[in-house]
Parts: C-alpha cells; sequence; structure tokens
C-alpha cells in the first residue's frame, strides 16, 4: 500500500510540474490562434505523463531498455496528441473565420447568412443567435426607413398646412390695413379661424414631442368609461351635425378605468373626430366599451369605406394621412401619432382594422 502511495506522489509532482508549466505557456499565448492554445493543452497533456511516468519509472530504478521503450511509447502518443490538437484547432479556426466574414457583412447592412456545418454546439448556437440578431435588425432598418420617410413628409405638410393659413393671413391683413376689405367682420372672423385652426396645429405637435420625448407626465384617476365616452359625445355632437352624420354610443359598459381624464379626453376626441370627417354624410360613428379577457376594449367604428391593406401598419405613424389630399380639415396626421402615444403611455395598445364599410379602431386599456 505504501509502495502505490509513493507511486502516486511522484507521478502528481511530475504531471504537477508539468501543468504548471503548461499553464504558464498557455497564459502567455492566451491571445493567439486556437490552433496555438489546442496545440499546448495537448502537450500538456502528453507531457504530464510523460514526467509522471518517467519519474515513477526512475523511481523504480528500470532498466535503461524499459526506460528507452516507455519513453518511445510515450512521444508517438505526443505526436499523434498534437497532430490532432493541430488538425481540430485548425477545423474550429478556418469555420470561426467564415462566421467571422458572415457577421462583417451583415453589420455592414447585409443579412446575416450562417456558414453550413458549424463544428462545434457552441458555434453553432452563435451562428443561430446571429441569425436572429440579423433578423431584427432588418426589422429595425425598415422601421427606421419607414419613420424617417414620415419625418420628411410630416416637415413637408406641415411646412405647407402653416405657409397656406399665413398667406391668406397676411393677404387680409394687408386688406384691412388698406382699407380695401368691404366687410371687415367677415375678414376678423376668418382670421380668427385661421389662427385657431394654426394654434391646434402647433399643440399637436408640442403634444406629440412630449410623447416622443418620454416626458407626457399622467395623472390617473379611477373614472367610469361610461362618463369618459359620454363627455366625449357630447363634445363632438356640433361637429358630427355640421357634417350630417349620427354618433351612437349605446354599447358602453359602465366598467371603472385606472387613466389620465385629460389625455384619455384627447385620444377619445382624436378618434371620434377623424372618423366623423372622414364619414360621409348621413353615415354613422359607434363607439363601443367593454371588458375583455385583455383588459378594458373601446373601440370607433366609422363608416370611410376602409383602408388599404397596405396602409394598415401606417395608420399610427407620424404624419400619415390616408391620402395625398392638400385641403383643410386634412390636418398635419399627428391625431393618430398622438393616440397611440398616450395610448401606449397608459400601458396599453392601439390598434385598427376594416370592418364592412369603413374601419374600427380600437384602443386596449387595463382594467382597474
Amino acid at each position: 500500500m505504501n509502495d502505490v502511495l509513493l507511486i502516486a506522489l511522484f507521478a502528481f509532482l511530475g504531471a504537477a510540474a508539468a501543468g504548471l508549466l503548461g499553464a504558464g505557456v498557455l497564459r502567455l499565448l492566451r491571445h493567439r490562434s486556437l490552433v496555438v492554445s489546442l496545440s499546448v493543452v495537448a502537450g500538456v497533456a502528453v507531457t504530464a505523463m510523460l514526467a509522471g511516468t518517467l519519474t515513477v519509472a526512475r523511481a523504480m530504478f528500470l532498466s535503461s531498455h524499459d526506460l528507452y521503450v516507455v519513453t518511445t511509447v510515450v512521444a508517438m502518443a505526443a505526436l499523434v496528441s498534437l497532430a490532432t490538437a493541430v488538425l481540430l484547432g485548425r477545423w474550429v479556426a478556418a469555420h470561426s473565420r467564415e462566421l467571422t466574414l458572415a457577421t462583417r457583412s451583415f453589420g455592414d447592412g447585409g443579412t446575416f447568412a450562417a456558414p453550413v456545418g458549424q463544428p462545434t454546439a457552441e458555434l453553432a448556437a452563435l451562428a443561430r443567435e446571429l441569425a436572429a440578431t440579423s433578423a431584427k435588425l432588418d426589422s429595425s432598418r425598415e422601421r427606421e426607413r419607414a419613420l424617417e420617410t414620415s419625418r420628411r413628409e410630416l416637415v413637408a405638410w406641415i411646412s405647407h398646412d402653416l405657409r397656406t393659413p399665413l398667406a391668406g393671413l397676411r393677404a387680409m391683413a394687408e386688406a384691412l390695413e388698406d382699407g380695401m376689405a368691404a366687410d371687415s367682420g367677415r375678414y376678423l372672423r376668418q382670421i380668427r379661424t385661421e389662427v385657431e385652426r394654426m394654434n391646434g396645429m402647433v399643440g399637436d405637435l408640442f403634444e406629440l414631442s412630449r410623447i416622443q420625448a418620454g416626458s407626457l407626465t399622467l395623472t390617473p384617476a379611477r373614472i367610469s368609461l361610461y362618463d369618459l365616452v359620454g363627455d366625449a359625445l357630447a363634445g363632438v355632437d356640433p361637429l358630427a351635425r355640421e357634417h350630417g352624420v349620427r354618433l351612437i354610443g349605446d354599447r358602453i359598459d359602465e366598467v371603472p378605468v385606472e387613466v389620465d381624464g385629460k389625455e384619455m379626453s384627447r385620444v377619445l376626441g382624436n378618434l371620434l373626430i377623424n372618423a366623423i370627417r372622414r364619414t360621409p354624410p348621413d353615415g354613422t360613428v359607434a363607439v363601443a366599451a367593454h371588458r375583455s379577457d385583455g383588459g378594458v376594449v373601446l373601440s370607433v367604428t366609422d363608416g370611410c369605406g376602409g383602408i388599404p391593406e397596405e396602409d394598415l401598419p401606417r395608420v399610427f405613424d407620424t404624419g400619415w394621412r390616408g391620402s395625398h389630399a392638400r385641403t383643410p380639415p386634412a390636418g398635419a396626421g399627428l391625431g393618430l401619432a398622438i393616440v397611440r402615444g398616450i395610448v401606449e403611455a397608459h400601458a396599453g395598445r392601439a390598434e385598427v382594422r376594416n370592418v364592412q364599410g369603413g374601419c374600427c379602431f380600437s384602443v386596449t386599456l387595463p382594467a382597474a
């Protein structure tokens, strides 16, 4: 038993010395190629075995011939191990270079295409993650292009919509100043109308900037959805009468919600005004509210005739108008973007879908 322990001790000391030396070499070469690291690992393993074997052999006083045989066997094992390590390292390094080139392609704006046949499970998992990241980047780039297009359209539309009333205001002011206005009262009323319209546009821009900057401050309170909808319907009733549109709000459940009453009134007002202006005379705009599994759903259905399917994903984008009409009251295309921003600030979501004869805008809010 003592001989076995002594042999184990000598073998451990020899292998430990080789292992410590190999660890130092690995630390010095840690930034080199994987081929070098694998070769060092294989060399350390064989050297540790050789050192332990030779230490025990010398302690056992083996003959020179036996010691030569043992050394030769270990040396052949070392050559095979090193060759295997080099081949494996070159194989893994080659696939790593392919993965690096593929990664560089989608980093430059392309699409990641994973090389076929990854040598290790880790590299295969990395390739799958890179492919998923590439898909997300493609989606983000597409979204960014759409947002940039919306921003450019918004700047152009706002510039046009502000320049047109300003030109009219200038002409009317000059006419009043020169005493050329036959009906000064009508001119003053028109000036006030244009100023109010411009003030509404500027207010929408300010509200949207607060939403996009994340500085929208909410003051939530527990209120009845029935009262909220009732106030909104009363506010837009004159506009509906002017356009000959009937308002229907007889499917409103009395469910409580925890929202900012002022901001949610703006949401309902924007949806209702948009629906009234898009609905032809003698049409109807219906408002409904009910509790669902996902929370409280508030919907506004109009008779606009529907939205083209290709435009549905852009409805809530900044600057979207649904048409290229340049005449009032087309607006600046900010109302629905404000709706989505306020609803998302309440941890809800805004959606739109086509229904027979029109479209349905729905707002889902968390139940109180």
